[in-house]
Parts: C-alpha cells; structure tokens; sequence
C-alpha cells in the first residue's frame, strides 16, 4: 500500500462552513494516492498480430490517441475504464481493468464482438456510463468514431446485468433526439427509484454548438429532448479557459456545452455544467418527469447555482447531499453544498491535470483520473513517463456513499 499523501485545502475546510451546517457531516481532512499510473494504456491482447495493429500501421501508433475516461467499480470489485474512440484504432471502447504482472492492463467488455468499430449495434464510442443499484450497467454510446457522423444505431444506451453477464435492453437513441451530425452524449445518471435516465449532450460537432439534456422514462421506454441550445446547455461565448497557467488550445477556445451532470441524492434535483463555462446549474427533476411541462416552463424553472471557481468536466452526487465536480482549472476535486450555496474546493495538485470522473466505492472513497485530454491530443506528452494518466484515490470518509446508495 502506496503511503497516502495529506493536503489540507486552504489551511482549513471551516473557512467554507463546512462544520456548521446540520445538513452534513463534517468533511475529513483530504488525504489521496495515485491508485492505478499508465504512460499510456494498454491492452491484453488475445494475440501478437493484434497487438501489432494497436501498436501501430506505418508508424501510425495508435495507442497516443488511447484517452481513459470513465472509471468504475462494481459490487463485486470489478473495475472497469471506458475509453472513448475520439482517434483511430482504439481496440475497445468499454474495458474491465485486469492485473498481470504488476501491470494493469485492459480487457475489452462485455467482449471483444460488442466492441467491434463500425458495427452500430456494437459499442462504437463509450464516454459516460454507469451501474445502478441493481447491478446493471447502463453504457451510453456516442456513436462518433473518430469525429465522424454517427451511423444509425450507433446512438445507444446498452444496459448489461453485471450478475447475470448478458443483455437486458438496448435504447436507441434517434436523429431527432440527438443530431448524428452534432451530438455529442456525454454521461449519465440513473434515477431507478421514479425510473428515469438523464443524458448531458454537449453538442460539440456544430456551430452554434447543440448543447441539451435527454429524459429516458424507463418505464414508457420513451425518449425526450430538453433545454436545447438552452444557455444553460452552451458554451459561454469568448471563454478560454487554461490549466497550470497554460491556455487550452492553442488557435482557439475549446467549445463544449452540457458535460457533467449529477442527480441529488433524493432524486428531486439534476445538476449539470458546460465545460466551457464556470457556473453550475439545475432544475428540480418534477419539471422533468412530467412530460405535460412544455419546453417554455422547463426553462423557466432552471436554476443558476453561480460559479464553481473553475470550469468542470465529471460530476457526480453523494448520499449526503454534496454535488461533487471536476476543477480543470483548479486541477482538483470540489464540491457544491446545496444547502449553504457554497463551492468548496477539497483536493488540488499540480499533477492533476485535467480532471475527469468521479466514483465512490461504499468504502469511503471517491476515484478519479487526471488524463492530461488536451496534451494527449496535442501530441505534448513524454509517453515514457508513467504519471501521464492516473487513477486517484481520495479519502471522504465512511459515511459517504454515491447517490444511488441513498433510498
């Protein structure tokens, strides 16, 4: 067991309220390791000639443009990564992580078959997922391979019984939900208890960007699209954001509507932020699940939380009531207490550079990776070095759960 390192953010977590409010318990001090390092991903092959071809075709190596994004953990200790297919020759987009002498290395999931680019009713482009409280993998599938127009069927929600390893449904999810061209299905959060799924879209392939969020009722097993191009759901106009003092894209701004997004422990509140843009905002989730609100009411009711301090990519909700975010800019971890309004940064490190995803194991812990995104596709990283991509683990304390844990 690595030695945890001990950060107590700006001297004291009492600047920010946090003792006092009766909604909560007190936040420990933050104490977090590197829990999985790569210089860059790689697989366990079935065998050499594909290997070869990951390794590369007329120098190509594909393996620069492997990114890990969704990190997760099932009930029975699985670990899983997604990889989303944003360059050419990504073996699987969704994987369980394996150990192999000392090394951790990615096995495609479900298989090999249910990853295979360009059949659309196979896995094309895996971002965002998530494992509901029965065990059930919900995948959301782009459906973009390599910036390309998504072909029909590729836009998906795959659910998969992770007890029972098999199928259960497969959402397709139309053109006129979300545009093959311009969409771009970010993440997902899972409400089982009224039966409905919330989509963040960022719409990143058009100009203006598309940006909104999707409403699955499970149970009518309909699809609706909402806050389209919503100024909530858009990139803030003229935002350049930068990370260690350094601007992100060198030409021009990065462009990304709706990303992270997080359901309330309760259900009643879904969250969710631009990536290009530092405010949080939300909407009570009655609005949502009654489809009798019209588009102009919905509207009405969305809420502006105000600024995080730093634009966010991955967020996620805990059982006690916190919005935790991503700080791209803050290179870090925060999170949002409703009840106090307040934003309060918990971890930051100049390692983490560019901050995604965000799991609870039930055991007083929340992972997320730092997967440098935009040096990777810049062509900026020392592959030899084996602190590119990290896994983080991070200690929040034992009564804090994710979201789904709360009944």
């Amino acid at each position: 067991m690595r030695k945890f390192l001990m950060v107590f953010v700006l001297a004291a977590l009492a600047l920010y309220g946090v003792f006092a409010s009766p909604a909560a318990p007190p936040m420990p001090a933050a104490m977090y390791e590197p829990f999985i390092s790569w210089a860059h991903l790689e697989w366990n092959f079935p065998d050499a000639a594909t290997k070869a071809l990951y390794k590369g075709r007329d120098g190509a190596e594909y393996w620069t443009g492997a990114m890990p994004a969704g990190f997760k953990a099932d009930a029975a200790g699985n670990l899983y990564l997604s990889v989303p297919r944003w360059a050419p020759g990504i073996p699987a987009t969704l994987n369980r992580v394996v150990f192999k002498g000392g090394e951790a290395l990615l096995e495609p999931f479900p298989s090999w078959e249910m990853n295979k680019e360009g059949n659309p009713a196979a896995l094309q482009s895996v971002l965002g997922y998530e494992i509901d409280d029965q065990q059930r993998m919900w995948i959301l599938d782009q459906g973009h391979v390599d910036g390309a127009p998504s072909l029909d069927g590729s836009q998906k929600i795959v659910i998969w019984d992770l007890r029972a390893d098999k199928l259960v449904d497969v959402v397709k999810i139309p053109d006129s939900i979300a545009s093959y061209q311009a969409s771009f299905l970010n993440d997902i959060v899972l409400d089982t208890k009224n039966g409905f799924a919330y989509i963040a879209d960022s719409g990143i392939f058009s100009d203006p960007l598309q940006g909104g969020i999707v409403v699955y009722d499970m149970n009518r097993k309909l699809l609706r699209r909402v806050l389209h191009q919503h100024l909530s759901t858009q990139d803030l106009a003229g935002y350049w954001f930068s990370i260690n003092g350094k601007k992100v894209n060198a030409a021009s701004p990065m462009r990304t509507g709706a990303d992270g997004i997080a359901l309330s422990a309760d259900r009643e509140m879904l969250y969710w932020c631009p990536l290009t843009s530092r405010n949080l905002y939300g909407i009570s989730t009655a609005y949502l699940r009654d489809w009798s609100k019209g588009e102009r009411e919905i509207r009405e009711h969305v809420r502006d939380f105000g600024s995080k301090g730093t634009n966010t990519d991955g967020m996620s909700a805990d059982n006690q009531g916190r919005i935790w975010f991503t700080m791209l800019e803050g290179m870090g971890i925060g999170y949002f207490e409703p009840w106090s309004g307040k934003m309060v940064p918990y971890i930051s490190d100049p390692k983490m550079v560019w901050v995604d995803g965000l799991q609870f194991d039930g055991k007083g812990n929340i992972y997320f990776n730092n997967n440098r995104l935009h040096e990777l596709f810049g062509g900026e990283l020392n592959w030899k070095d084996k602190g590119n991509l990290v896994i983080w683990r991070a200690r929040v304390g034992e009564e804090i759960s994710s979201y789904l844990s709360a009944h």
